[in-house]
């Protein structure tokens, strides 16, 4: 399999570390109930270090208690970032939500690349981060685990 390269800005080092440290609100797109999915680990480790999760995903009505959103639109107010565990050909209409909910940043999960989604988020004012873990850079930041 043939690896889309990743445009250089993507993974910037300072804006992943700006974004770990001052994020307080994450909506989690694609957020499973299923605990064996990545995004379920995710969400339960931002949460326990005490980021507020926002659940996206029109299969759940609730995760750990938390009401669900059905779409990053439906989402009651801004976020710090739209964290996207959904498959590349949906990340350009999440970055569009993403900017008109006025969200601060969109980070691509390990694997979810869209160059698309990424101009989309770049030239509506979001930082763009793609095809890294929030959890890991989470805790090589902050440190908790």
């Amino acid at each position: 399999m043939q690896r889309t390269e990743i445009d250089p800005r993507w993974q910037d080092l300072e804006v992943i570390e700006r974004l770990v440290r001052e994020a307080r609100t994450v909506a989690v797109v694609g957020l499973s109930a299923d605990p064996g999915r990545p995004s379920f680990g995710v969400a339960r480790y931002l949460a326990r270090s005490g980021l507020r999760i926002l659940p996206v995903n029109p299969g759940l009505r609730e995760w750990q208690g938390v009401p669900a959103y059905p779409s990053v639109s439906a989402l009651p107010e801004p976020v710090d970032i739209v964290d996207v565990f959904r498959r590349p050909e949906h990340v350009p209409a999440i970055a569009r939500e993403a900017v008109a909910l006025g969200a601060g940043a969109l980070w691509m999960q390990l694997g979810v690349l869209s160059a698309e989604g990424a101009r989309i988020a770049d030239e509506g004012g979001l930082d763009v981060v793609m095809d890294r873990c929030l959890a890991v850079e989470h805790r090589e930041v902050v440190g908790w685990s």
